[in-house]
């Protein structure tokens, strides 16, 4: 069985919408994008790094449409010395969507349902990292599919923007499974469901 490890920055209060750019996600006039750089260091790119895995072994993605299509008109353009990039464009893309629109980054994979990705996760493979995509976080939880939860926490309110954790109709409790600073301030921390919490 293959493991599923969420992965996102997240401000202080809780917002996770285009960490990496302006023009990422301006959804509902987000004019904050970008947020993330001014914190960027060498251990910060270190667990970015640990997420992907390496080009020749990449840990697939699991990504909603948004992001998807995000991560689609960047990362097939990017240089090719980008190792982020050849790791992306080898990896399984699993996309969890009911739309219509086709997939064109190559190794895209759509899913209707959370029944279809289980059927993802009990099979062999690397683990399968879910990017961004704040609309999945509930269903997962709720299906109890997450099985590591790692942020990047930056040291900056935003006040405004999409917030990582949707409505959940139950509560979920997490252990900390390791912490780390940044000199820059940015807390790398791991937590996994207390389910998990014997392994």
């Amino acid at each position: 069985m293959r493991r599923i490890i969420a992965s996102a920055h997240l401000s202080l209060d809780g917002v996770m919408q285009g960490p990496g750019g302006a023009e990422e996600d301006p959804t509902d006039g987000f004019d904050l994008g970008g947020w993330i750089w001014q914190f960027s260091d060498d251990k910060l790119g270190a667990a970015v790094i640990g997420m992907v895995g390496s080009p020749d072994m990449p840990n697939d993605l699991l990504l909603g449409r948004k992001t998807y299509d995000i991560f689609a008109g960047y990362w097939p353009h990017a240089p090719a010395d980008n190792p982020v990039g050849r790791a992306f464009n080898k990896a399984n893309k699993f996309v969890l969507t009911h739309g219509e629109q086709k997939l064109d980054w190559a190794n895209s994979h759509k899913l209707r349902s959370i029944d279809e990705l289980k059927e993802v996760k009990a099979g062999n493979g690397p683990d399968i990292v879910l990017w961004g995509s704040s609309t999945l976080y509930p269903p997962l939880l709720e299906a109890n599919l997450i099985d590591s939860l790692n942020l990047r926490i930056f040291p900056i309110i935003l006040g405004k923007g999409k917030k990582l954790f949707g409505s959940v109709s139950h509560p979920v409790t997490l252990k900390l499974a390791s912490s780390e600073a940044a000199k820059s301030g940015v807390i790398i921390a791991k937590y996994d469901p207390a389910r998990n919490a014997s392994r």
